[in-house]
């Protein structure tokens, strides 16, 4: 039946510039930079961190809940904290930085006509006016410390150049220590570095649970769903990515009046997203291996993300029955199962004690696959008659 309801009612929390409340399977590197920095600024004492991980790792998040979480908080010691956020790629010059700097403490410059030093001098009275310790995040830092910056020095000795109490954040997807100069890497000693794996699959399946929650209508997806989705982010951790796929798998959802979200739907948008099968990789599979796919299509249907290799097998004897082939053995389907992973067109897990493997397939739709898997053998039919 089709449904008129809304899927996506919070569409906002699903983008990657949305900050939610909690991060899951991030609280412990959370909780553990909440005390250091409490534990250092109530004693006036700055704290100077490299944040690292790869794309979709959480660092952004992870130091944006940390500011927010420490502004709330109150006073440490004599001041409050004030967070500063700025993106390098957008600010990636000392100057462009400073401007936003400025704006932080209340005092704005024209964009030209200042050289740094005059702008950390009206940086300095901005500061002096409303004392408080000054958490400021260069996020995106590659670009600002490649092309050799003087402000990453500047900032990190902040009480010795007058600029009051400044625990600086750099982050970024590489160890940028090695581009600073030597007194600048120093402050950053040894212990003040954060290092964020990739997530899991399980902690990808965790914070699309988080998110979905939020962005979905209640009852519009199951657990189910949301490791398919997991399964197919795994390969690079990237968070951002698994959102995405959740975001445009509700989308299709929607296009087709479903009343919650579908196998069918999460491939759809993994194969406008990434497609990865075209009819060109098709053509070079063997009769066996586009068998096989078909009836993997064809159990998917029915069967949501992935199907028990048992049953795929029982599915593709019923199809060779229809095509008037030759039954295959069972060493040669795990042979062409075992050729489709290589391939990266299926996927195989291991299943549980005394359950068999199961078969699963995120790279397009199983109902276009179908339709060209049908018409490829259908024309290798033909040729044999």
């Amino acid at each position: 039946m089709a449904s008129t309801e809304r899927i996506l009612v919070r569409e906002e929390t699903l983008d990657p510039s949305f900050l939610p409340p909690k991060l899951p399977h991030r609280e412990t590197e959370l909780g553990l930079l909440s005390r250091r920095y409490r534990e250092a600024l109530s004693k006036g004492i700055a704290f100077h961190l490299l944040v690292t991980g790869g794309v979709g790792s959480g660092k952004t998040a992870l130091v944006k809940r940390l500011s927010a979480d420490l502004e709330r908080g109150g006073r440490l010691g004599e001041y409050p904290v004030r967070a500063t956020y700025v993106n390098c790629w957008r600010r990636a010059s000392d100057r462009t930085v400073m401007l936003d700097l400025l704006r932080s403490v209340g005092t704005s410059l024209p964009d030209r006509g200042y050289s740094l030093s005059e702008m950390l001098d009206v940086f300095e009275q901005g500061v002096r006016r409303a004392p408080a310790h000054h958490l400021v995040v260069l996020d995106e830092a590659s670009a600002l410390v490649r092309q050799g910056t003087k402000l990453v020095y500047l900032l990190s000795r902040s009480r010795e150049v007058g600029l009051g109490s400044i625990s600086l954040v750099l982050v970024a997807v590489e160890d940028l220590l090695v581009y600073l100069d030597p007194a600048s890497r120093s402050s950053f000693g040894v212990t003040h570095r954060l290092s964020l794996e990739p997530y899991d699959r399980e902690a990808l399946t965790g914070i699309l649970a988080a998110r979905a929650a939020l962005a979905l209508r209640a009852g519009s997806f199951d657990e189910e769903i949301l490791d398919q989705i997991a399964r197919i982010a795994t390969a690079s951790g990237d968070a951002r990515f698994a959102l995405e796929l959740l975001a445009n798998a509700a989308r299709a959802a929607e296009d087709d009046r479903a009343p919650a979200l579908a196998a069918e739907h999460v491939r759809r948008a993994k194969g406008s997203i990434l497609p990865t099968v075209s009819e060109a990789q098709l053509e070079e599979l063997s009769t066996n291996e586009l068998g096989v796919l078909l009836a993997l299509c064809r159990s998917l249907r029915r069967a949501g993300g992935s199907v028990p290799s048992q049953k795929l097998r029982a599915t593709h004897a019923s199809l060779l029955e229809e095509f008037g082939a030759t039954p295959m053995s069972r060493t040669t389907f795990w042979r062409t199962l075992k050729e489709l992973e290589r391939d990266g067109l299926v996927g195989l897990e291991t299943g549980g004690e005394g359950e068999s493997s199961r078969v699963a397939m995120d790279e397009l739709p199983a109902t276009v696959l179908s339709g060209l898997l049908e018409e490829r053998l259908g024309r290798s039919r033909r040729r044999k008659t």
